[in-house]
């Protein structure tokens, strides 16, 4: 084992029904295919609870699953790239900016450039990073296909104060999102913990019994109806892994286009050929995730100065809701 080095190691959660071990890895690691797994089986090269297995071995709840070979994981090496930044507010101890959709805040599995944390190492030297060199200044993250506000530390005070205000929730942070149907409230919130899905592990689920995963609140309010699909406003009381996302497909609305979590079907409507290729349109207008992270509002960290920052809606947002809207009038 001395010559050895663990490239992944997972614990199945506690209810963990059977899985062959080559669908369970592929549901934890990114970008994976189930020939590459299936060759590191036949290669000698996966264990489970210490033991050598086979890709069709079944693994149970809290089986211990590792990947092990001879050589070294790759190291995520940090390369500072000349890429633009959407800069909205800039002084002494932070940065607002503007994401794009599309753009990976940091660098992971599959992702090891072209993200945000590339360029603020460009344009920016000396950034907090908490001990993770691939995070320069990074205090928050947005999903890869979500755009609007990031707030970025420039130095260790405002990093730490900055970190803390995103764990208490001592800040607010709006998101607008158009979802699937007509929702029936006007106002409501979404209280129901979330957790990694027992069935895929790159996605969330909602856990009702409280049994599974942490608590997690979402405040909403409907800002426009279009019949078939509503625009929202979400306030986060908490900040788990794809919070709206989820929540609002438990609610039974899933975000228009979220390709994870089962909105980019034609969940509401009719049956009419015009009607699906209005929506096959929509689709190709804004093709993610219908979900904008629009304004937030905090303390300084050093002046103590209330502070607020708003973000237009992208073009592909602000053009999806505009169609909806001229469909429905």
């Amino acid at each position: 084992m001395s010559n050895e080095f663990i490239h992944y190691e997972f614990v199945a959660d506690k209810g963990q029904n059977p899985l062959r071990v080559d669908k369970f890895l592929m549901n934890f690691i990114e970008n994976a295919t189930r020939n590459k797994i299936q060759k590191a089986a036949d290669s000698g090269n996966i264990f489970v609870n210490g033991v050598k297995v086979k890709s069709s071995h079944k693994v149970k709840s809290e089986d211990i699953v590792k990947i092990i070979y001879d050589y070294p994981k790759r190291e995520i090496e940090l390369v500072p790239q000349d890429i633009p930044l959407d800069i909205k507010y800039e002084d002494d101890d932070i940065l607002i900016l503007n994401k794009e959709a599309g753009i990976v805040v940091h660098p992971g599995y599959g992702n090891y450039e072209g993200t945000l944390a590339n360029a603020l190492a460009f344009h920016f030297k000396n950034l907090p990073n908490k001990g993770d060199e691939t995070r320069p200044g990074i205090v928050h993250r947005l999903d890869k296909l979500t755009s609007g506000i990031l707030v970025i530390a420039k130095n260790e005070v405002s990093m730490s104060i900055m970190s803390k205000k995103f764990s208490d929730r001592n800040l607010d942070r709006r998101y607008l999102a158009l979802v699937w149907g007509d929702v029936v409230e006007d106002h409501g919130t979404i209280d129901a913990n979330i957790g990694r899905s027992l069935k895929n592990r790159k996605v969330m689920s909602v856990f009702p019994n409280a049994e599974f995963g942490k608590r997690a609140i979402t405040n909403y309010k409907v800002v426009e109806r279009f019949r078939y699909t509503t625009l929202i406003e979400c306030k986060l009381e908490t900040g788990r892994t794809h919070q709206i996302r989820v929540h609002l497909k438990y609610l039974g609305h899933p975000l228009f286009n979220d390709m994870e979590y089962g909105g980019d079907k034609i969940l509401k409507g009719t049956t009419f050929t015009k009607y699906k290729q209005f929506v096959t349109n929509c689709f190709k207008i804004c093709n993610r995730q219908a979900l904008h992270a629009r304004s937030l509002s905090f303390e300084h960290p050093v002046s103590k100065k209330k502070l607020e920052f708003v973000s237009d809606l992208p073009d592909d947002m602000r053009k999806l809701i505009q169609k909806w809207r001229n469909y429905t009038s």
